[in-house]
């Protein structure tokens, strides 16, 4: 094998933190109902969205600086995912406890999916944090090192301590290079599955179809409230504001009713035939 295929084998094994996290946060279990209508939907809602706040933020200027704002939708996101996260362990908590047996213990077995979609973007921001501190030097630094024994037991003097600290220089630069390209890489893992699993609710179709539909509004809403208490991004007018804040909580809550009924009529899946809690009416 030549150097060039040696180099393109190890390129093609590092991990690619895109498809991780689309891997980590996607929805797919066996015999699961997956409709491309309310796939395209959702994948359209959140362009949609994306589009919406581009223009916003193209149209109107900040009232912060861009790296406030940037933390502050991070915040958001973190946030989210809170919610999120609780509004997730009741709902299929009530799907554990309110299903007929066996339908409870086969929901409780279907968890592993929504808990690596959590935990995703969790180690991923931790990730982030720890890579952070070591390129910024808070973890090690050449101080907590000094001298290399080696070097200056083989060569001694000025000529060991001056190549023990191009030594020790060397290996510094190609750790910082490392945790810098780990630190990109993670950011961009952490932004991924933040986005793709608050989209997807974290894979909780994965239990049952119509959780993602149930909670969705639920995020959506407590978002609109925590944006309503606080202070707006862009110095827009009060009527373009409010209009943006509605627009999302009121689009999912339509496209989620849509949704249930969707399920309902073309699939038969409702929330009385998921617990099986007696015939249809």
């Amino acid at each position: 094998m030549s150097s060039q295929q040696r180099l393109s084998a190890v390129t093609r094994s590092i991990p690619n933190p895109v498809s991780s996290a689309t891997a980590l946060t996607r929805p797919s279990r066996p015999g699961m109902i997956e409709d491309p209508v309310i796939s395209g939907l959702h994948r359209g809602r959140t362009a949609l969205g994306l589009v919406a706040t581009a223009w916003l933020l193209l149209s109107y200027p900040l009232r912060e600086d861009g790296e406030a704002f940037v933390l502050g939708k991070l915040e958001e996101l973190v946030i989210g995912c809170g919610v999120l996260l609780v509004g997730g362990i009741v709902g299929v908590g009530f799907f554990v406890l309110a299903a007929r047996p066996p339908l409870g213990g086969r929901y409780a077995g279907r968890l592993g999916g929504p808990l690596r979609a959590v935990a995703a973007p969790l180690l991923g921001a931790f990730t982030v944090w720890l890579m952070a501190r070591a390129v910024a030097g808070d973890i090690i630094s050449m101080s907590d090192i000094g001298a290399h024994d080696f070097f200056m037991g083989l060569l001694g003097g000025f000529l060991g301590t001056l190549i023990s600290g191009i030594v020790i220089g060397l290996a510094f630069v190609a750790g910082a290079l490392a945790c810098v390209a780990v630190l990109v890489g993670a950011a961009l893992f952490t932004l991924i599955a933040l986005v793709m699993g608050l989209n997807s609710c974290f894979r909780t179709a994965e239990v049952h179809e119509l959780l993602p539909a149930l909670l969705s509004p639920l995020l959506v809403w407590s978002l609109f409230v925590l944006n309503l208490v606080g202070d707006a991004d862009v110095n827009a007018p009060p009527e373009v504001l409010y209009t943006f804040l509605l627009g999302g909580p009121l689009s999912v809550t339509a496209l989620s009713v849509w949704e249930v009924r969707r399920l309902r009529s073309r699939y038969g899946v409702s929330l009385r035939s998921a617990l099986e809690r007696g015939p249809e009416r």
